[in-house]
């Protein structure tokens, strides 16, 4: 028989038995039955600083883990500053939970303090939207929340908790973790593709999405490389596969190179595994759409794909790749088409110095990639200033990247606090823009008290350099609210404990970021920069 205890206790302990090992939150009076249940609880309490960092801290790990991140805020304000972590959640298909506190029953309808309809709001960029109305059903919310934010096309669900029923006495107990089954392909699949793939001269493979291992990563590049077919990323899915091999030629989306544009257009075949042919991939559904196409996906609805659809493999990733690695195939591409792509690869990414007066930043990518560790998980948010690690850093490790596939501004530093905390003997490096960098650079304090540990890397150039760019586009010599009037970022870094450095020169860099990480704390390396500088400057496309 169960032992008494209330809705918010059994919350915690349903959470406990899952293996959630960190919630993410913003304290409200709305939820104290869960706070309570957490006080002795396995689970560590990240209190943040903003309900916004705390949404992304529980993307984050989300993304970088096999649970979903889990986020905890009060309602209406509290709400509606996590709802930024949904809305990339949900366009990034990753799985993470967000718990926010109610008003009680009884005062619903009334307009009564800070009330709002969560349905109504959550209710078109959440896989789920759920109301614990009924006390004793709390832990069958929890499991079957975690459950559905994994399954399928991984996504955020949004679990309202009453604060009048979180205390309701009951007589309950947690319930068996339901198992998240990783679909293998079906061998008909298999022999369908294989048919395409023999009959196929220019074939690519476009890797993306969410629960990529190392095996499945090493295994599928290794297909790849014994068969001579490239492999293409999508857009900041770019630690899918190793770098490393061969097989890689670089990514797609904003940014890409022309030459991989010009191969996704001369392609006669694009087998999509994890991923669908979706705006940003396709240059805003222009290209790729005339190749035989195939889609390797858990979630059978295919929410995003555009075009042309010839099989659709329902399988993960992880299970596909595995099968994939172990068949032969008589996949004859054409001559120097995998070597060709490669070469478009290196040449993109061999940095060009800008030859500039400011931190020449790709010159700074290349001494990181010196610097820096294997496994290093990099974060950043969205901006310019992610042009340069996403061209010159190299991932070949999986689960190494921690960036809003829909363009959010402010992740990356809530992301590398929780990378730091969910990964805490691998190193961290997070390159933040000035404008992304203040929208949850306060999270530096969540680092300080829990430990977390990265280096950032601000790039300061005083304008939203993304929006400059378009406005210098479409209405030249007008520039129109784009200026920022920054802070002395390595100033910031230390009024919260950390360490902070002004590098004025490149050719300081190095030492810099040495002393950066001998400091054991997290870091601020402020990089001024010519506003300009748009991008980096590469000898051809």
């Amino acid at each position: 028989m169960s032992t008494p205890t209330t809705a918010g206790h059994l919350i915690v302990a349903q959470l406990e038995r899952a293996g959630i090992q960190r919630v993410y939150g913003v304290p409200g009076e709305s939820f104290l039955d869960v706070l309570d249940g957490l006080h002795d609880s396995s689970i560590e309490t990240v209190v943040t600083r903003h309900e916004g960092g705390a949404g992304f801290m529980a993307l984050a790990e989300g993304r970088l883990t096999e649970l979903p991140g889990v986020a905890m805020v009060t309602r209406g304000p509290g709400a509606a500053n996590a709802f930024i972590a949904i809305h990339t959640a949900h366009q990034d298909a990753t799985p993470m939970i967000l718990f926010v506190g109610l008003i009680p029953v009884a005062d619903r309808g009334r307009e009564s303090f800070q009330e709002f309809d969560i349905n109504a709001w959550f209710g078109s960029t959440a896989k789920k939207v759920v109301t614990l109305d009924d006390a004793a059903s709390a832990a069958r919310v929890v499991d079957d929340a975690i459950f559905t934010a994994l399954s399928g096309r991984p996504g955020p669900v949004v679990i309202g908790l009453p604060e009048d029923v979180l205390v309701h006495a009951i007589d309950a107990a947690t319930v068996e973790p339901r198992t998240v089954a990783r679909a293998e392909p079906a061998p008909a699949d298999l022999a369908g593709l294989e048919t395409k793939l023999a009959a196929a001269r220019k074939p690519l493979i476009v890797v993306g999405g969410e629960g990529w291992d190392q095996a499945s990563s090493d295994a599928l590049a290794g297909w790849a490389s014994r068969h001579g077919v490239p492999v293409l990323a999508d857009f900041r899915a770019y630690d899918a596969v190793p770098h490393g091999s061969d097989s890689y030629a670089g990514y797609l989306g904003y940014a890409r190179s022309d030459a991989n544009a010009r191969r996704l257009d001369d392609a006669d075949l694009i087998v999509f595994v994890g991923c669908v042919r979706a705006d940003v991939l396709s240059d805003g559904y222009k290209r790729g759409l005339d190749a035989v196409t195939v889609v390797v996906h858990p979630g059978a609805d295919l929410l995003g794909h555009f075009g042309r659809l010839d099989q659709l493999i329902p399988a993960h990733v992880t299970s596909f790749a595995r099968a994939l690695a172990a068949a032969e195939s008589a996949v004859e591409p054409a001559a120097g088409w995998l070597a060709g792509a490669r070469a478009d690869y290196e040449k993109f990414s061999s940095a060009q110095p800008d030859g500039g007066t400011h931190v020449d930043l790709a010159v700074v990518m290349e001494i990181l990639k010196q610097e820096m560790d294997d496994d290093a998980v990099i974060t950043y948010g969205a901006g310019n200033h992610s042009l340069w690690p996403a061209r010159y850093l190299k991932h070949n490790t999986a689960n190494s990247l921690a960036a809003p596939r829909n363009g959010a501004m402010g992740m990356g530093i809530p992301a590398a606090v929780a990378a730091s905390l969910a990964y805490p003997g691998r190193q961290v490096i997070s390159v933040a823009g000035d404008g992304c960098f203040l929208m949850n650079g306060q999270e530096m304090a969540t680092a300080m008290g829990h430990g977390g540990k990265f280096i950032a890397l601000v790039v300061d150039n005083g304008i939203f350099a993304t929006i400059r760019e378009h406005q210098e586009g479409h209405y030249p010599g007008r520039p129109s609210g784009t200026h920022m009037t920054n802070p002395d970022f390595a100033a910031l870094a230390r009024s919260y404990g950390g360490y902070g450095e002004r590098v004025e020169k490149t050719e300081d860099f190095g030492a810099a970021f040495r002393r950066a990480v001998e400091s054991g704390l997290p870091a601020v390396l402020h990089l001024p920069q010519d506003p300009a500088t748009r991008s980096p400057k590469t000898a051809s496309n």
